[in-house]
């Protein structure tokens, strides 16, 4: 669990740094558009939110999960620019809704209502849709990682005892081995009904005892 928190939280730093990078693009190419080219803000919104994506896409790729097998690079560049339309439409919906729907209409209250809420909530949906779907193959392979070393535990511990800390046979193992040896051994060798126990054939005891009790 712990490596795994670890990992998530190093994800976070990163995808934070790269984020902060496509926010200054983001609301330096939006109020370009509006300031300098009299655009629409919706419009404005759309173009910075596009040029924003692509330097998130390669900060992403390149840094945050630049551990993620590129094999399958296609799939992953369309879902990111897919799941980042989404979140495109999500920002420029909150400053569509602030600018014509409530009537704020001032650029302090665009760029609040593009810059502030609606990218809070972009972001927060874009790295779900990241993490879950666009860079899913790389957590798979850490998860493996990890399950590794268990698996390895496992089969020291059903081994024959040859890892490190294992010892030999004990004294008490040894001893009843040869005894059993010897014992077998003897029985199975008193083809005349002769079993030796102790030194002494069971016959001559026998007859000992009916000495004794006569």
């Amino acid at each position: 669990m712990r490596p795994r928190l670890e990992r998530l939280v190093g994800e976070l730093v990163k995808f934070g740094a790269v984020g902060a990078l496509g926010f200054l693009v983001n609301v330096a190419i939006f109020n370009l558009c509006i300031h300098s080219f009299q655009l629409a803000p919706i419009r404005s919104g759309v173009i910075s939110q596009v040029v924003a994506i692509g330097t998130n896409y390669l900060g992403n790729r390149y840094w945050t999960y630049r551990h993620i097998d590129k094999n399958r690079i296609h799939r992953e560049t369309m879902l990111f620019f897919f799941f980042s339309g989404i979140g495109l439409v999500l920002e420029n919906g909150i400053l569509a809704l602030s600018h014509y729907g409530l009537g704020y209409t001032s650029p302090l209250a665009d760029n609040v209502a593009k810059n502030v809420i609606g990218l809070c909530l972009g972001t927060l949906f874009r790295f779900w849709a990241y993490r879950t779907w666009v860079f899913r193959v790389g957590q798979q392979q850490d998860e493996r990682t990890e399950r590794a070393p268990r698996r390895d535990e496992a089969d020291d511990a059903d081994g024959d005892g040859a890892g490190p800390g294992a010892e030999g046979p004990l004294p008490g193992s040894v001893s009843g081995g040869v005894s059993g040896s010897v014992s077998g051994g003897v029985s199975g060798s008193s083809g005349a009904g002769r079993v030796e126990v102790g030194g002494v054939a069971a016959e001559e005891q026998r007859e000992d005892r009916r000495q004794l009790l006569k």
